[in-house]
């Protein structure tokens, strides 16, 4: 990658809804158990918001949390990118809401969508706009809400997905920390995961859909289960490959936290063992753009990972999209 200049990750964060769904309460809602739902993607529980809550508002509570960590004034950052598939408006962008609210008061702002890799996409972006010098500080945040786009009556989907939002803030060095990325969609697979804009060509012209259209999240599980378990080694060894190192140079694998089969699957397939693999799903769910920056976060916080490590970023979602990002971890928390 022939960036001029380098990039590093300065500070991580994250937010959470109060509200706890467990596996219990859902036993409650549909026929299934939390033997059932545990044995089968490694949740307990999830956080959902309540009507008052929103996307916009998990992103801030991110965004604040990151710039704590990283100690810096929010007046310079540059740019903020949010990925999310479920924004509070069609416009104005859930960053431009983030933009207003921590004074950022200099920075551009868009929102971009790849689903579940979103935050891979949006760090991305964020190393190109820092390596080529038009911005020198640059907040990503992923965030999601599908609770409110689940059919709580499919137990199917609706045990998969919890609401919450985690954050990335990047700064223009002079050693590259972001040692790659690697992006890659298959729009033909775009019907196996989707949320339908009310699945009709024109929603907002003021004709209510027939109620036989489902405005509802719906997945094929079983061939999305397949495709993931492929996806996430190739994005890796791909961005590896980029990088300039091997898989085994990897201290610690973030995976998208969609279902823990996958994540053992695909962590078998490259050899990972469990105390290098990064998971919460068990407390989350699948935040799908929040789930990547929510785990590191947690992880760094916790203790997990400690700088200097390397680690492999990994995500895969609805378009289809997947990706992977490697990057160095040396940051201090500067409220320790």
């Amino acid at each position: 990658m022939n960036l001029s200049i380098g990039a590093r990750l300065i500070g991580v964060g994250a937010c959470v809804p109060d509200s706890v769904v467990t596996n219990t309460d859902l036993e409650k809602l549909v026929d299934t158990s939390d033997e059932w739902i545990r044995t089968r993607t490694g949740i307990r529980e999830r956080r959902v918001v309540k009507d008052n809550e929103t996307a916009s508002g998990l992103a801030i509570g991110a965004a604040k949390d990151a710039i704590a960590f990283a100690g810096i004034d929010p007046a310079i950052i540059d740019l903020i990118v949010v990925a999310t598939s479920t924004p509070d408006n069609l416009y104005p962008s859930t960053a431009c809401l983030v933009q207003a609210d921590i004074g950022a008061t200099r920075a551009a702002a868009f929102d971009l969508e790849a689903a579940c890799t979103g935050i891979i996409y949006a760090l991305a972006v964020g190393q190109q706009f820092i390596g080529s010098g038009t911005f020198k500080t640059v907040l990503v945040i992923g965030v999601d809400i599908h609770s409110r786009f689940l059919d709580w009556e499919d137990r199917n989907t609706c045990v998969l997905f919890g609401d919450g939002a985690g954050a990335f803030i990047m700064q223009a060095s002079e050693e590259n920390e972001i040692l790659s990325t690697y992006l890659r969609a298959d729009g033909t697979g775009g019907h196996l995961l989707c949320i339908p804009n009310s699945n009709v060509a024109f929603p907002h012209a003021g004709t209510t859909p027939p109620k036989a259209i489902s405005r509802f999240l719906s997945m094929n599980g079983r061939v999305v289960y397949e495709f993931a378990i492929k996806a996430v080694p190739e994005a890796i060894e791909a961005a590896c490959a980029r990088a300039g190192i091997q898989v085994r140079d990897i201290d610690f694998l973030v995976p998208h936290q969609a279902n823990q089969r996958i994540i053992k699957a695909a962590a078998e397939r490259l050899g990972f063992p469990p105390e290098q693999i990064v998971t919460n799903i068990d407390q989350y769910g699948n935040t799908s753009a929040a789930s990547i920056p929510l785990a590191f976060s947690d992880a760094v916080k916790r203790g997990q990972i400690k700088g200097p490590v390397t680690c492999a970023l990994v995500g895969f979602g609805g378009g289809l999209t997947w990706g992977s990002a490697i990057l160095k971890w040396t940051a201090k928390d500067s409220r320790t």
